[in-house]
């Protein structure tokens, strides 16, 4: 379990992926402060690992990345703790567009693919 402080390579990534799921790798991206956690079994793990290093719980939200995949489908929006309805956000998912756009936008940022 770590926060991204450095480019991430997909190969990294398939490795992580390897050594827990197989084909997956959790993380919890923080929109506000364009962080990312990753590599643990729970999205609440690395909720609070960013939690403990100052991020804001509205700003973070799970996703799954899929090293093997290339297309848009290397990123799953799909976590527990994304279920805020006091935040509009009651699915698993990310409803809100532009959240969904910023996540896609910090992950293009921290991991090279």
């Amino acid at each position: 379990m770590k926060i991204i402080r450095e480019t991430l390579s997909l190969e990294e990534l398939k490795q992580m992926a390897k050594d827990t799921f197989g084909d997956m790798v959790k993380a919890v991206v923080d929109v506000d402060s364009e962080i990312i956690a990753v590599d643990a079994e729970l999205h609440s793990d690395l909720e609070a690992l960013l939690l403990e290093n100052g991020s804001n719980q509205k700003n973070l939200w799970g996703i799954n990345f899929y090293p093997d995949i290339t297309d848009e489908d290397f990123i799953e929006f799909d976590s527990m703790i994304n279920m805020r309805p006091s935040q509009g956000n009651i699915s698993r998912g990310v409803d809100n567009e532009k959240i969904k756009k910023k996540i896609i936008e910090v992950a293009n940022k921290w991991v090279k693919r």
